[in-house]
């Protein structure tokens, strides 16, 4: 391992202690390390601004920035035990090649600071993939429910109920992933806020250009306080995990009634071969692997979120514990996208068994729909129920699913979707 960047003098380093505290860090880093040089550019233009660096130095360090991004992406450079962490190895890297340019690179920043943003940038590109995961979802269920309806059973407490459709059942998915993807926004808007130059949590005595490394970086606004810098580490984090989880919860569901209708015993949906597997025993299986672990899917999220959670019992300031909060937050982000990835093709594919959906809806489905007819011509809602109740094995007499549907004009249910509601507000969050 190259020196570390805090080693003083007259101080023994043992290497069983530096494996401790290294951890995977370095192989962590390596997700963030593109993120942590592109601020390492704005710093040191930074310091530029404030004539900490010449201009050539600058421009020196910046192309070597450059080139360290261009061999880590080619593999010719990789972060590994050499390496305490990415940091280092940028620091390292630019002291090789430029000397003491590459010695004032770290004048005013902390690795404090220098991994807050670095991890800020790589959730706001998480949190723009969350976006666009949900988009595409509700797009291909508002596709979908606008197709002809297939009666559908309802289902409450997993018992018949009244009648449904394909178009209802694909609607509400398409409600809830705009609501997802809106909550991404929402989040995105509550992290973009910039922390370089707030070094340690205390600020330094220069006078840096914090106001040019937030608009290089893109950032919406510049977090002040270098305390609350420090404080928002793990809750933004979490605030990300909780947006990703929140999609993931709808998944779940989504999942559940795929697992349901795809058994023998209800049979409504045929999934695309590629989202199916063998068993390594029974050659009659095809088993619905891919939905069974997309329904698992929110518990790795869910799980990141309460590690992290649990590391923030601290004082405020900087304690080394948040650095084990790296690998939760990686795995959940990254697990908890890839499942959503799988759902837009997943749901365009399936496939609607039309005769055993049809076959599923029984006469007593329709015992609603004569109780709200007898209210409507005004006898009391109370009776009503209870005359259907009592004939509800004959409420199906003279009935069809589609009379059903078409009859329910209530806002967004059967014959009365909204789709051009919901399109509309899709459509508006693009802004």
């Amino acid at each position: 391992m190259t020196q570390p960047l805090w080693q003083k003098s007259n101080i023994k380093i043992d290497a069983r202690i530096m494996t401790f505290l290294a951890g995977d860090d370095v192989v962590l880093d390596r997700e963030f390390f593109l993120h942590d040089i592109t601020a390492s550019k704005a710093h040191v233009e930074g310091l530029a601004n404030i004539g900490v660096v010449s201009t050539d130095e600058a421009a020196a360090l910046k192309r070597e920035l450059d080139v360290l991004a261009d061999d880590f992406r080619a593999g010719h450079f990789v972060l590994d035990e050499r390496y305490e962490d990415g940091h280092s190895a940028i620091e390292a890297r630019l002291t090789e090649r430029l000397g003491d340019a590459g010695r004032r690179v770290h004048t005013g920043r902390s690795r404090n600071d220098q991994i807050l943003v670095a991890t800020r940038l790589w959730l706001k590109e998480k949190l723009a993939a969350l976006e666009h995961h949900c988009r595409a979802v509700a797009a291909v269920c508002l596709d979908r429910a606008a197709q002809p309806a297939i009666p559908l059973p309802g289902y409450t407490h997993l018992q018949r109920a009244v009648v449904s459709s394909t178009g209802m059942w694909f609607a509400g998915f398409a409600e809830g992933f705009i609501d997802n993807a809106l909550r991404a926004q929402q989040t995105a808007l509550l992290i973009d806020a910039n922390p370089l130059g707030t070094a340690a949590g205390y600020g330094v005595n220069l006078k840096l250009d914090r106001e040019h490394t937030t608009q290089a970086l893109g950032f919406a606004r510049m977090q002040v306080s270098p305390i609350y810098a420090q404080l928002s580490r793990g809750k933004f984090e979490m605030a990300v995990l909780e947006a990703i989880a929140g999609a993931l919860l709808d998944v779940r569901r989504l999942a559940w009634d795929l697992s349901l209708f795809t058994t023998a015993e209800f049979n409504f949906v045929k999934l695309p071969s590629e989202y199916t597997t063998g068993s390594s025993i029974m050659p009659n299986k095809r088993n619905p692997d891919v939905v069974e672990l997309l329904r698992a899917s929110y518990a790795s999220v869910a799980a990141a979120r309460t590690e992290i959670e649990q590391l923030l019992s601290l004082p405020s300031g900087y304690q080394r514990d948040l650095q084990f909060s790296k690998g939760s937050l990686f795995h959940g982000v990254r697990h908890g996208l890839a499942a959503l990835e799988l759902v837009p093709d997943l749901l365009a594919r399936m496939e609607w068994n039309e005769p055993a959906m049809r076959a599923a809806i029984e006469p007593a489905m329709y015992a609603t729909d004569v109780a709200i007819e007898q209210a409507a011509a005004g006898v009391p809602f109370r009776d009503a129920y209870r005359a259907a109740a009592d004939a509800a094995a004959s409420a199906g007499e003279g009935r069809t699913p589609e009379a059903s549907l078409a009859a329910r004009v209530s806002p967004g249910s059967g014959h009365d979707l909204r789709l051009d509601a919901l399109r509309d507000r899709l459509s508006r969050l693009d802004g």
